[in-house]
């Protein structure tokens, strides 16, 4: 039997690697004779460097940039296989783990960091990028990642505007003439599943913006801020990002690789899938296991289990899905392609206890999908 191992992350537990392992490991207990392939999967979200770099015999890459606050960090970053194509994750050099709880505040932090990661993809020799845009700590609308490329965003006195989502109230003009020039020849793929517009009640600063540490008058600064942003870039670039659909993604990220750097909007996942190749893998498959941390309604909404539902579909290949809690009917899985999930664990106990024992639970999990696959197979061949 060719089985292809295909889990997303645990969020909390374990990594899609990890969960690959741990699924790998559960069938050489039962069936040990069965060849497997594991390709650990993301969404455009955290572990999507490590999934495209891995399945595509990349490399990894360390640079030290500058972190939401100012400080630098070190982030981590990768080439593809085909040495041309950069992928990265702005939460690397942007995102609200690099800030402690008591220092979150949107109207100071900034993208710049996730734009010196871009110029160091360029340094590389990179002209295709795939950046994903989950998890950022930031309201600048991008700001700060297109002045680290180049732009001038300047105020009324022809100054440098500040970093932070509050200073793009001051902004009067832009100037791109001195950005990058080998910006012009990259193709910019944004891995994001948001599709908010960049201002309103479901802007960037009024859904995304509280968890941010923004406060309610924040919140209106902040979106009053992003709006008179948007118009500057209407007048000055001649792009319209206002009400786009996932402009807001990122604390308007979105809105400034769409502005800035001509960026494509895609689905995370679909675009994971689709930059591994992942039919062609499922093409040699007899069978799928896939798994998260929680399949629940969300499942229809840009996640990678449904992605993988859908192209098993097309090739009428059987799949089982892992994770921690399972909440949702059968038939809705059938639907989007997914034959049978089952939760990992298996008896009461705390959420701290099935976090330490995950890669346990989930090998556990595979040894039981393996023996009830075996016993099909006996039946079967008994012409019961």
């Amino acid at each position: 039997m060719n089985i292809l191992i295909a889990p997303d992350s645990f969020k909390g537990s374990l990594s899609a690697a990890e969960a690959a392992e741990a699924i790998r490991q559960g069938i050489r207990v039962v069936m040990p004779e069965s060849e497997t392939v594991s390709l650990p999967l993301a969404d455009g979200g955290e572990g999507t460097v490590e999934a495209l770099v891995t399945a595509t015999h990349g490399r990894f890459i360390t640079t030290k940039v500058t972190g939401p606050l100012g400080d630098p960090v070190e982030a981590r970053w990768g080439v593809l296989g085909d040495d041309i194509t950069a992928v990265i994750e702005m939460a690397a050099a942007s995102g609200l783990p690099l800030v402690p709880p008591e220092k979150r505040n949107p109207l100071i932090t900034t993208t710049y960091g996730t734009g010196e990661l871009i110029c160091a993809a360029l340094e590389a020799g990179c002209t295709k990028l795939i950046i994903g845009i989950g998890g950022s700590a930031t309201n600048d609308g991008g700001a700060g990642m297109a002045q680290a490329l180049g732009a001038e965003l300047l105020d009324a006195a022809g100054k440098p505007m500040g970093r932070g989502g509050a200073a793009l109230a001051n902004l009067d003009r832009i100037h791109i003439a001195g950005m990058e020039e080998r910006l012009e020849r990259l193709e910019v793929k944004v891995a994001s599943d948001v599709g908010n517009p960049l201002c309103g009640p479901e802007g960037a600063a009024a859904i995304y913006g509280p968890q941010k540490g923004a406060t309610p008058e924040m919140v209106k600064e902040l979106d009053s801020a992003l709006a008179h942003y948007a118009e500057i870039i209407a007048r000055d670039l001649k792009v319209d990002v206002k009400d786009l659909p996932g402009a807001g993604a990122a604390g308007g990220l979105g809105a400034g690789l769409i502005a800035f750097l001509k960026g494509k909007i895609q689905s995370g996942a679909a675009l994971v899938l689709d930059t591994i190749s992942f039919e062609e893998y499922l093409a040699a498959a007899d069978l799928v296991i896939t798994g998260e941390g929680k399949i629940d309604s969300q499942l229809e909404f840009g996640k990678t289990l449904a992605g993988v539902g859908a192209l098993a579909r097309r090739y009428h290949t059987p799949v089982v899905a892992i994770a921690g809690a399972v909440d949702v009917d059968p038939e809705r899985l059938t639907e989007m392609g997914i034959s049978v999930a089952i939760p990992c664990v298996n008896s009461p106990m705390e959420e701290t206890e099935s976090v330490e024992r995950a890669a346990e639970l989930v090998q556990e999990a595979t040894e039981r999908i393996m023996r009830l696959l075996f016993l099909g197979r006996e039946l079967a061949g008994s012409g019961r």
